[in-house]
């Protein structure tokens, strides 16, 4: 779970690839870095980023069965909402019970 703003957004093949400027990583089991990819498994713009909003993205590392392909994905019904001062409180207090 982060915060993070976004940069780019570039169709590749039947995929659409974010640039994403990390602001605030909250919970993370990998590391990441300030400027990531974030992959969609589809090109309709689901969920709806647009280049310059914030969000709060909840992702997941994709790593494929042989190992040669390791990046962050955000599935069709994955958490993205726009980033608000409430979704930080929320996210802060989730964190302090999880």
């Amino acid at each position: 779970v982060f915060q993070g703003r976004i940069l780019a957004r570039r169709l590749v093949g039947q995929e659409t690839r974010y640039e994403v400027e990390v602001k605030t990583p909250y919970r993370h089991r990998f590391p990441l870095v300030t400027r990531e990819y974030v992959w969609v498994p589809n090109t309709c713009s689901c969920p709806p980023l647009r280049e310059g909003g914030e969000y709060l993205l909840m992702a997941r590392r994709h790593v494929n069965y042989e190992r040669t392909l390791n990046r962050i994905l955000l599935q069709d019904d994955g958490y993205a909402r726009p980033w608000t001062p409430r979704e930080d409180r929320l996210v802060r207090e989730a964190a302090r019970h999880c």
